[in-house]
């Protein structure tokens, strides 16, 4: 399909997003957002899955109104997952990453966990390991492992609703989430160890057509009963596969937004330092990819505190010549830096400088 439209559905950790994208030239040519608002609980922080759904139910028919619709992709970020009942409804809240609660069982996972050796995934905070997601969960619900019949990784979430079939894809179980052997293409030795091997959506590739919309979407949208939704991918991914495609190795890519990833393909061969948040993505065909990470869309949310102000030329030049520095980090607990605070270096300027 060269022609036509693709509606991409795109959940970032700050906003999410659904973009109509021409195939022609590749522009989006309608978008719509929203906040993704973290619900506080109870059981615990989750994602606004409902709110999003209408959301995305809404810009579909109006994009269909508008311009037609021919296919339907999914890009999310990464450490989240769905647990699925056999129903196909949610057999818990998609829990927010960012949810400190997890460090209270942190030691227990600690020693189960597989070595960074096996699985090139660092140890991380909070949720940031989609397996001490898991591992949290059951702990703290020990009836809800047999409530649970699959486990999708997020963007087959969003395509599992949208088709009613069940997948999960290589590079979001290859995003930090200590379930994926990047090495040898497969699972790690955790599924196992959590007694969850035989409820993880079978992987694919993020191309692939899992099927098209259910009849009640076709209904709800407008768009054709017939429709593909194609199994969707890790943002930071969707972000280098255009260069896959397009590129001969090596090169670096840098992936922005909430987080910014540095990705390395066909490099010279590196000792990678878990401590210093590198690590071992996967990518669009399952190849495992060099990286490097921090927050830095975050850093800079925080450092303006909200302001909008811009900074011209002559501000620039002013902060140069005074040598000011903001040392890192404003987010402590990931990064290059984790657990170094941040200082200036020189006199704070004023905001936009």
């Amino acid at each position: 399909m060269t022609h036509g439209h693709v509606a991409v559905i795109d959940i970032g950790k700050t906003n999410a997003k659904l973009a109509l994208v021409r195939l022609l030239d590749l522009s989006e040519i309608a978008v719509v957002t929203r906040p993704n608002t973290v619900l506080p609980g109870p059981p615990y922080p989750h994602f606004d899955v409902e709110g999003h759904w209408e959301f995305i139910l809404d810009g579909l028919g109006q994009f269909q109104v508008e311009h037609e619709i021919q296919a339907i992709t999914v890009t999310t970020h990464g450490a989240a997952g769905a647990l699925i009942a056999g129903d196909g409804s949610l057999a818990a809240p998609i829990l927010d990453y960012e949810f400190s609660g997890l460090e209270a069982r942190a030691t227990e996972y600690d020693a189960i966990r597989p070595p960074f050796s096996e699985t090139g995934s660092p140890r991380l905070s909070m949720g940031l390991n989609l397996g001490a997601q898991l591992h949290w969960q059951f702990a703290t619900d020990p009836s809800l492992k047999d409530d649970i019949a699959h486990i999708v990784t997020y963007p087959q979430f969003w395509a599992h609703r949208l088709t009613g079939v069940l997948a999960t894809d290589v590079t979001s179980l290859g995003c930090h989430t200590d379930l994926w052997n990047p090495f040898v293409g497969g699972f790690s030795s955790l599924p196992e160890t959590l007694g969850i091997a035989e409820k993880i959506a079978p992987p694919r590739k993020p191309g692939d057509v899992l099927g098209v919309i259910t009849q009640e979407v076709a209904e709800r949208t407008g768009l054709s009963k017939d429709t593909p939704v194609h199994c969707g991918i890790h943002d930071s991914n969707a972000s280098l596969l255009s260069h896959l495609v397009s590129r001969e190795p090596p090169f670096t890519v840098v992936s922005t937004g909430t987080w910014v990833i540095a990705m390395a393909v066909g490099g010279n061969p590196v000792t990678l330092d878990p401590d210093l948040d590198t690590l071992v993505n996967v990518n669009a065909f399952g190849d495992a990819v060099t990286s490097a990470r921090f927050m830095g869309g975050r850093e800079h949310d925080l450092a303006l505190e909200g302001s909008g102000v811009t900074a011209d030329d002559a501000d620039m030049l002013e902060v140069l010549k005074q040598r000011c520095m903001l040392l890192p980090a404003l987010v402590p607990e990931v990064g290059p830096f984790a657990g170094a605070r941040a200082r200036w270096h020189g006199e704070e300027p004023q905001k936009g400088a």
